[in-house]
């Protein structure tokens, strides 16, 4: 008899109790976390309840369904559930920003690791885009590609024992002159002390900085000057470090130029969708004709500054003038970076050669041919539609010598421009005037 009525009972009410229970499920979930998990938003539970529904709403749902009832949603749970929808979009967002961060730390770090191995093999692909027409000019000849590749090879190798015979003796002449600059300068401190006696305890502070440094260098200046040079034993242990890289640097630079075409449709094929992948193979051809066009442009337009600034170094009587020149042409690839570390050589060079006034000659006159040829003649040279945006550069510059050095800051603007012209970021001139025709 009892359990005749309990059945009856819960055949009667058990539509309601499943109403009842699928609408305070989510209100139940305002107060017990989800799997023992607190949320981190008390919305946050009333969406994961439409998602995690527990054994007994589920229980519920089959019994109302066994009653011939059907549960219908009310615009409260319509809302939530696309609240649910929106929370879990937002989340994948920022599992896919987290992921990407991740994943640019993981490869900063890698090459940071792998810098030895790594870095000759980029400056040699940097070297070898830049040198493609030459390779070019040989197959238009019907010559084989090895002459090109090796020709390009030679070139790189000579360019690069020609910046070790200038930038040495510049150095060296520089280390040599450097307690002398000091007392030079030590001795203008003094003498503006003496002429601006209102600023005698700020010209104090500075004389009193300075002064143990020169005292330094009076003192142990030979000892000075040999820990500076690396002596032979360093050179010894560093000699196979730099000759693996050096051969690293030569086949790679070898092998790119000798199978380029060959690289660039691999990369399309693999990396390409199939209906767009003669047009990703032409886009890296072309990105390697902008910028080996760029650089060529480049080197013209440096070597008239390298030309302009030895002569007026020799007009102006700065020993080593051609050096100068040639350091200014070579120094001049490396945007801002290498013109500013150029005007502060030539700030001591100055200090170390003149009197007076004239010690600042030689940076001005720098200064001013440089400005010259940054706002002038390079805009007139290559259009203005490809100059770098100078915080891409800056950054970029920044974070190539922060990575590998010297070897970084080199590298780091060819990279930069092969990027920009392969995602059609810079616009390229020879549609430019059928772009202005599109428009009228």
């Amino acid at each position: 008899m009892t359990c005749g009525f309990l059945k009856f009972v819960v055949g009667q009410f058990a539509p309601v109790l499943a109403g009842l229970a699928l609408h305070f499920v989510p209100v139940a979930f305002y107060l017990i976390p989800i799997h023992g998990v607190a949320p981190f938003k008390m919305k946050t539970r009333v969406q994961a309840s439409f998602i995690n529904v527990s054994p007994g709403a589920m229980f519920l749902c089959t019994a109302a369904q066994k009653q011939g009832t059907r549960y219908r949603p009310t615009a409260l749970d319509r809302e939530t559930k696309r609240e649910v929808i929106l929370e879990m979009h937002r989340l994948e967002t920022l599992s896919r920003i987290a992921m990407i961060v991740i994943a640019v730390i993981a490869v900063v770090a890698a090459l940071s690791q792998v810098e030895s191995l790594l870095a000759p093999v980029v400056l040699a692909l940097v070297v070898g885009i830049v040198l493609s027409p030459i390779s070019d000019a040989w197959e238009k000849r019907g010559l084989s590609p090895v002459w090109g590749a090796l020709t390009s090879l030679v070139i790189s190798l000579m360019i690069a024992v020609l910046l070790v015979l200038v930038i040495q003796p510049v150095v060296s002449e520089l280390m040599r002159q450097a307690p002398k600059v000091m007392d030079d300068m030590r001795s203008t401190i003094i003498h503006m002390r003496h002429m601006f006696q209102g600023i005698q305890d700020a010209s104090k502070e500075v004389s009193d900085a300075i002064t143990p440094a020169t005292d330094g260098a009076k003192d142990g200046g030979g000892n000075g000057d040999k820990s500076a040079v690396p002596d032979a034993k360093d050179l010894v242990m560093l000699a196979p470090s730099i000759i693996a890289q050096a051969l690293i640097y030569v086949g790679a630079l070898f092998f790119f130029q000798l199978s380029r075409g060959e690289i660039y449709n691999w990369i399309a094929k693999h990396l390409a969708e199939p209906s767009s992948r003669g047009a990703t193979a032409a886009r890296l051809r072309k990105a390697e004709t902008r910028v080996s066009r760029y650089f060529l442009t480049i080197t013209v337009v440096n070597g008239g500054l390298g030309l302009a600034v030895g002569v007026a170094m020799q007009l102006i009587g700065l020993p080593n003038a051609p050096l100068w020149g040639l350091v200014a042409f070579l120094i001049n690839y490396i945007l801002y970076l290498g013109p500013a570390a150029l005007i502060i050589a030539l700030g001591f060079a100055g200090v170390a050669t003149f009197d007076g006034v004239r010690v600042i000659l030689p940076p001005l006159i720098y200064i001013v041919l440089n400005a010259t040829e940054a706002q002038f003649v390079t805009p007139a040279a290559i259009g203005r539609q490809m100059r770098l945006n100078p915080l891409l550069v800056f950054l970029s510059l920044t974070f190539g010598i922060w990575l590998w050095g010297p070897l970084g800051g080199i590298v780091a603007i060819p990279l930069l421009l092969w990027a920009l012209v392969l995602t059609n970021s810079l616009p390229d001139p020879k549609s430019e005037p059928e772009q202005k025709l599109e428009a009228d």
